[in-house]
């Protein structure tokens, strides 16, 4: 007798996902076999899925949603499962990221989330701690669809100059990062800027953050430690963090000349051209 796994939906947004996928298999009559053999995926990766012990993706989505006919209810469910895969502390703040019409970030040691790729998020994710590695990458990336779709925010991004030099992963991995910075030269929704070494003390000396604004909400400051964020609305911490971003904006390289620095560093540091 072939013992199946009981899903609870109300356990967690992957187990809701499961308890559906599986509801509308059975529905349209089909075993994880077929169903995979349709969307062109194996029938044990159906049934991991089916009992959350695998995380789905936005191509197996689709394709489970044109194949049993759910009007796109899997693939509107993938933000939901993504996000509650983050630590509990950072769920918040991804939420924010979904919601913001611009983002302004100053970063001193890492890439923004928003814009790793996933060879460089494994590198920052699993040095330490590799457990469920493959669900921590899934997470940090599904959080870059903001980014993709017709409502995505206007980001702004300062780099300390540190963050190119800074390898992570290896050589190779550092050339594809940068290269995936370059890529966005073009978006005028997405811009770069570095924060040369030769600017010295500047305003964003007392560490990194994020703010965050709404068209309606009152903007949002984010910082973070070393095990938690924190996030605020007081009118003066926003006041005061809108002001030392404007002098980092200010003494940053244009997004042109960042451009520039960032091919150069991944020319000469890493051996590659991005065109190459």
């Amino acid at each position: 007798m072939v013992h199946i796994n009981v899903l609870d939906p109300s356990a967690s947004p992957l187990d809701y996902y499961g308890f559906e996928l599986r509801r509308h298999r059975e529905a349209a009559g089909l075993t994880q076999k077929q169903l995979g053999q349709i969307v062109n995926y194996t029938g044990s990766l159906v049934g991991q899925i089916e009992t959350a012990r695998k995380l789905p993706t936005l191509e197996f989505s689709e394709r489970c949603d044109a194949a049993l006919g759910t009007e796109g209810l899997l693939s509107r469910l993938i933000d939901l499962v993504l996000r509650s895969e983050l630590p509990a502390w950072f769920r918040q703040i991804a939420e924010l990221e979904s919601r913001a019409t611009e983002i302004q970030a100053f970063h001193t040691h890492l890439i923004h989330g928003l814009l790793q790729t996933e060879e460089y998020a494994r590198a920052v994710l699993g040095y330490v701690d590799r457990t469920g590695l493959d669900r921590k990458v899934a997470a940090r990336l599904g959080r870059q669809r903001i980014l993709e779709n017709g409502q995505a925010p206007l980001l702004w991004l300062v780099l300390d100059e540190g963050v190119l030099h800074r390898q992570v992963g290896g050589a190779a991995v550092m050339r594809k990062q940068l290269a995936h910075l370059l890529g966005y030269e073009a978006n005028p929704r997405v811009n770069v800027q570095v924060l040369p070494f030769g600017v010295g003390a500047h305003a964003g000396s007392p560490g990194p953050f994020d703010m965050f604004r709404f068209s309606k909400d009152p903007a949002i400051v984010y910082t973070e430690d070393y095990e938690t964020g924190r996030s605020t609305a007081n009118p003066e911490r926003v006041g005061e963090h809108s002001l030392r971003y404007a002098h980092l904006q200010a003494a940053a390289l244009s997004p042109v000349d960042s451009a520039l620095l960032i091919r150069s560093v991944m020319e000469e540091r890493y051996g590659e051209h991005p065109l190459a």
